[in-house]
């Protein structure tokens, strides 16, 4: 949520408006900038009664019967008008309210200007992208060949863009998340398993909501959502709190399931693990002062964490910096990173890494006091560490080998008890160390 006080300067309205434009949202400032004189009119109207209401009240006490009769129908008429432009202010409140949640952030000014991901500033790559040679094959069928995944039968019972990993697909899904994990941690990442079934106070203050509201899955009856990333159960960890500055940088790694409808998809990606309802993520978040360079540094440090998951997993990418057109409302700068997959004959996304400021923080209320005493709303960002089973579809092609076997990346290794090739043949026993019962 944006600061509303700066709507009494007209040039900051007409860069909210130009804002809006460049991030492609149907919002009007000038609408917001009315709502906000509106409530400031009224309030105004509120304090000169009340000032009539206290001035009147201090000569009642001295006055004589017949002034003090006068004063009485005085007070009653101011009372009531009182009452009146109370509900008058709360409507405005609740108005410039709905408008505010609706307002974008401002993008920061290294973030080009653009309308889709054609737009996008590439600023480097890493690893040699893999062609789809004649005797290679795309992840489902790969997926299929190995056991790994169950598509129709999954989606015989939960629908389409299901799917059930099973065997060794899960077990390796459990690597790749594990190891994402552990690397967050050994830098000083505090690992969370949260709630993924939120009140809706959690989705307005992360940003997801009222925007996104299509994109959620509703429990009727308990009138919660499943999130559809841990960062908005990571954030609201901290809702309505007063931080020390000691407390600062809060850094969580959140490890959970996660939810989208993927309603603004419809037969996109309908294939495969691209775009499925419920997936896995290891997600990045950090909560810390208010300061833009602190910001653009703990950003690049979140940005590395995931370049370094890619890099352990020995899967080319690339990472842009997102054009404004394709930034969400309350992000400022966006990266986005993109692994190399095969089949697609392209970069895709898997990651994003996002800067917001204090937007999520305003709307959720989350403070820090400042070394001078004074109070500050922090700064929030987040990042993917890595998500499945997206990760699956560069992992199983980019390693796959001409006799269908998947070569498994050394750093990966480990979490599948030393293994250096999944087969079709292998036992799901073989991934994972001896067990013994105590």
């Amino acid at each position: 949520m944006i600061n509303v006080q700066l709507l009494r300067d007209p040039a900051f309205v007409d860069q909210l408006g130009r804002a809006a434009q460049l991030k492609r949202m149907n919002f009007d400032a000038n609408q917001l900038s009315a709502a906000f004189e509106d409530r400031r009119k009224i309030v105004g109207l509120v304090d000169d009664a009340r000032a009539r209401q206290k001035s009147l009240s201090k000569g009642f006490r001295d006055a004589d019967d017949a002034t003090r009769a006068s004063l009485q129908a005085q007070l009653t008429q101011i009372s009531d008008e009182v009452k009146s432009l109370t509900v008058q202010l709360n409507a405005a409140e609740e108005r410039l309210q709905e408008l505010a949640l609706r307002a974008p952030s401002i993008p920061d000014a290294a973030a080009p200007v653009g309308v889709t991901d054609e737009d996008n500033e590439v600023i480097r790559h890493w690893g040699e992208p893999r062609r789809m040679d004649p005797d290679m094959v795309d992840h489902v069928e790969l997926a299929r060949q190995l056991g790994l995944v169950e598509f129709d039968r999954a989606q015989k019972f939960a629908g389409s863009r299901s799917i059930a990993l099973t065997g060794n697909g899960a077990l390796l899904t459990r690597a790749v998340l594990a190891m994402a994990l552990d690397l967050l941690t050994v830098r000083g990442f505090r690992p969370v398993m949260p709630p993924v079934l939120v009140r809706e106070e959690a989705m307005v203050g992360t940003g997801y909501f009222p925007l996104g509201v299509e994109d959620a899955y509703k429990a009727d009856r308990e009138d919660r959502y499943l999130v559809g990333t841990s960062e908005v159960s990571l954030v609201s960890l901290h809702r309505d709190e007063l931080l020390s500055l000691s407390d600062l940088p809060i850094r969580y790694a959140g490890i959970s399931s996660c939810f989208r409808r993927e309603a603004g998809s419809h037969g996109r990606d309908t294939r495969g693990l691209y775009r499925v309802h419920q997936f896995d993520k290891v997600e990045q978040v950090s909560i810390i002062e208010a300061d833009d360079e602190l910001s653009a540094r703990e950003q690049l440090a979140l940005l590395d964490n995931s370049e370094t998951v890619l890099k352990a997993l020995e899967l080319p990418h690339r990472v842009a910096i997102a054009c404004t057109g394709e930034m969400g409302q309350g992000q400022r700068l966006k990266y986005e990173v993109e692994t190399w997959m095969p089949s697609r004959g392209a970069y895709s996304e898997t990651h994003s890494c996002s800067s917001f400021g204090d937007f999520q923080s305003r709307r959720s209320n989350i403070k820090y006091r400042t070394s001078t005493g004074e109070t500050a709303f922090a700064y929030t960002l987040n990042n993917t560490a890595v998500a499945a089973p997206r990760i699956l579809i560069p992992l199983l092609e980019h390693h796959q080998q001409s006799d269908g076997s998947v070569r498994i990346p050394t750093a990966l290794r480990p979490y599948l008890n030393g293994l250096s090739t999944l087969t079709a043949e292998t036992p799901s026993s073989e991934l994972v160390p001896t067990y013994t019962p105590a």
